[in-house]
């Protein structure tokens, strides 16, 4: 299996995206009660979208997928929405849609109004089985197969990088 082809973000770009992010947000007359940072890729976004605008931020870890940091707190994230509040959950990259699917499931439980949650990301591929409110880059993964490293995760070794994109071969392949 060959190695991917790592795309490194340089730092300016990453800025860039945030603009980006917080320019149609602010465009499409939508304003969130809260920024949500999705652990753990979509953490560092959401508080540089969080200082851009002045939306408050709140977080959910669903990476680590250790029980009572992501099922329990969007359940929480789920009422405050069907209350009213608006959340914007922010991730680094809609690759498969598995994340978002995901949240949005555990999401509904408190049956939110439709406009009351929406999504954000750095990077969308448009062959995502699910769609998002807000991105700054647009990419196809039939066309395009770099392993993307954001300005967050090129403190990582190498190695690291390279266990990291081959978890999901199909991204890459």
């Amino acid at each position: 299996m060959s190695q991917p082809t790592l795309t490194y973000i340089p730092h300016e770009d990453f800025l860039a995206a945030i603009r980006t992010l917080a320019a149609q947000v602010e465009k499409s007359g939508w304003r969130p009660s809260f920024i949500i940072g999705v652990g753990r890729g979509g953490l560092v976004p959401s508080t540089f979208l969080s200082h851009a605008t002045g939306w408050p931020m709140l977080s959910v870890d669903y990476s680590a997928q250790v029980p009572g940091f992501s099922d329990e707190p969007l359940a929480r994230l789920s009422q405050m929405a069907a209350n009213g509040e608006r959340l914007l959950f922010v991730d680094d990259i809609n690759d498969t849609g598995r994340t978002i699917r995901h949240l949005r499931e555990l999401l509904a439980v408190a049956s939110p109004p439709e406009d009351g949650i929406r999504f954000a990301v750095m990077i969308d591929n448009i062959r995502s089985m699910e769609k998002v409110d807000y991105q700054s880059q647009i990419i196809d993964r039939a066309v395009t197969k770099d392993w993307f490293v954001f300005p967050w995760e090129a403190i990582s070794s190498h190695s690291t990088i390279l266990t990291d994109a081959a978890a999901v071969p199909e991204r890459t392949a």
